[in-house]
């Protein structure tokens, strides 16, 4: 093992050490009464989201295995957030770094990949960012990170401080630790599969139910049993969804899929700012738009007990779009009837 790996390995070793855990919080809907909803905040991670650990998996996967070393270009297909935190860890370690993402990708985290020291090569649609990542790392003899492949792979679901794991244990002092069900949205289905694979590892009664947002086949895919689904449409909610069914994606450990409207997903975001005085990114009202529905029939059921999902990046990355009245009137439409929808539960 040459020096530079060894030194590598305690730089990502280091990095987990400071930034590993998140914090879960209990929302308060008075609507809801006997069942506790948490959401996790991995936007409080250095590179402000829950693709922070993902890029770090990543790393260390890549590394390991002898893909990454002293001086490799590594390339990257993104829709943005995953782009953040390569970059990041690319600067850490002292490698050149270039984000493939969609020209439509959020300014702001184009801006925050550049200042961390990376590229951004744009495509025009969604579904061309594969094929143009793995030529330029041909051209430019680096590695490609293909992280919709490899995100299932590189995680250490069984443990090791993973999201699944420190949930569980976030939960263990609350009136109901173990979950009826933990929601969450697909991009890589990476995160999906290590929350699936840890509940039946550890012999969990908790189900896992993905969302889904428009333009998206993961879902379709799930119900059909066909993974060779593809789809021309452009997903409006960064970071989840994809146009074909990603490597990563494992229907296998999933026990039920939701599809959400987009308009649902913005018009959550915007509720939650009102009762957490937070701002989420789109992902997160997908997330919570299906925690809500899983509570309601829970509450219609006569049941009680807990519901967890995440809050996968800060809505600070949003502002010029989901946080733009004018933007969403004309991208995502009128979000009015999910609004008032929303008043109902407090």
């Amino acid at each position: 093992m040459s020096q530079w790996t060894r030194t590598a390995l305690k730089i990502l070793s280091s990095d987990q050490l400071r930034t590993s855990d998140t914090h879960l919080y209990r929302l308060d809907i008075p609507a809801l009464q006997g069942i506790d909803i948490y959401l996790k905040d991995e936007s409080t991670h250095p590179t402000g989201s829950l693709k922070h650990r993902l890029a770090r998996s990543l790393f260390l996967h890549a590394i390991c295995s002898g893909k990454v070393r002293e001086g490799t270009h590594v390339v990257e297909a993104s829709s943005g957030s995953t782009a953040v935190s390569e970059a990041y860890f690319a600067k850490l370690l002292g490698l050149p770094f270039t984000a493939v993402m969609p020209a439509s990708t959020t300014r702001s985290k184009i801006i925050q990949v550049e200042r961390l020291g990376g590229r951004c090569h744009f495509v025009d649609h969604a579904a061309q960012v594969y094929a143009a990542a793995e030529q330029l790392a041909r051209e430019t003899g680096g590695h490609y990170m293909d992280q919709f492949t490899y995100a299932e792979r590189a995680t250490d679901w069984r443990g090791n401080n993973n999201i699944a794991e420190s949930i569980f244990r976030q939960l263990t002092e609350e009136p109901h630790p173990e979950p009826d069900a933990i929601v969450m949205s697909a991009g890589t289905g990476g995160t999906s599969a290590t929350l699936g694979r840890y509940i039946r590892y550890a012999g969990l009664n908790t189900q896992l139910v993905v969302v889904d947002p428009e333009n998206s086949v993961f879902y379709d895919s799930y119900q059909q049993r066909d993974s060779t689904l593809t789809s021309q449409a452009s997903g409006r909610i960064e970071g989840i969804g994809r146009p074909q069914v990603e490597a990563s994606f494992l229907p296998e450990v999933i026990d039920r899929m939701i599809k959400v409207p987009d308009a649902a997903s913005i018009a959550t975001i915007h509720w939650l700012e009102q009762i957490l005085g937070r701002k989420a990114g789109g992902s997160t009202g997908t997330n919570l738009w299906g925690v809500l529905q899983l509570a309601q029939e829970m509450q219609k059921a006569g049941k009680t007990g807990s519901l967890v999902t995440l809050m996968c990046d800060g809505g600070e990355r949003y502002l010029d779009t989901y946080y733009n009245a004018d933007w969403v009137a004309e991208h995502i439409g009128d979000i009015t009837p999910w609004s008032e929808q929303l008043a109902l539960l407090g």
